[in-house]
């Protein structure tokens, strides 16, 4: 794991997170359960709940709870960051290079995380926007 992710995580031990949490009534709820490793590490025992309010076609909030491995963590914690604020199509436009960019390194483990979290991101929003069209 490259040192900008480990002194990230360090950062959120010392300081803590915006983005932890629960949301009641999430506009999108997204669940992924430790059998998808690519997104909670490789323990059954791994869980990532992500809750995110949509209003007027913007992401106004969003919160997670998590039980994974610290680049698990970091990812989604930079997932929140990026998307925070930004409509709908914009989130869905996030590449996984953005994460890089705001971490300031290139790491294939974050790579990989980035890119599932963003699969089930996409996919969530397209569901959201079929229901609310």
């Amino acid at each position: 794991m490259h040192e900008n992710i480990i002194a990230y995580y360090q950062g959120l031990l010392k300081t803590g997170s915006e983005y932890t949490g629960k949301l009641e009534n999430p506009s999108i709820f997204l669940r992924a359960l430790g059998e998808v490793s690519a997104a909670c590490g490789a323990s059954t025992d791994d869980f990532m709940n992500l809750y995110i309010q949509v209003v007027n076609n913007l992401i106004s909030d969003i919160k997670y709870q998590c039980i994974g491995d610290p680049a698990t963590k970091v990812a989604i914690e930079i997932l929140c960051t990026l998307v925070k604020g930004k409509t709908l199509d914009e989130a869905s436009l996030i590449k996984e290079d953005a994460f890089s960019q705001f971490l300031g390194c290139e790491d294939e483990l974050m790579r990989e995380k980035a890119k599932f979290l963003l699969e089930l991101l996409n996919g969530e929003i397209l569901h959201y926007k079929a229901q609310t069209e």
